[in-house]
């Protein structure tokens, strides 16, 4: 799997996102397993090749998401 799509760039690959990495700013890619809304918050199981990784949105990104189908392929960067 390439490291960057057209531009777009990861820092981590889905199991390399650990503790060690709390307060830091990562990237990751990969393809959306499942989507879960739970009101306040949507949570996304983004899998690549090497792992799953959850990833949590608050309400505010529930426009965005609505969408997000499985099997999209989703760049997500935020703070661990």
């Amino acid at each position: 799997m390439a490291e960057s799509m057209v531009g777009l760039k990861r820092t981590h690959r889905c199991t390399e996102v650990s503790l060690s990495d709390e307060g830091k700013s990562v990237t990751v890619m990969g393809w959306v397993q499942t989507r879960r809304n739970l009101g306040a918050l949507i949570f996304v199981d983004l899998r690549d090749r090497y792992g799953i990784t959850q990833i949590v949105f608050n309400e505010s990104f529930e426009e965005r998401l609505k969408e997000v189908k499985n099997e999209y392929i989703l760049q997500d960067t935020g703070k661990v």
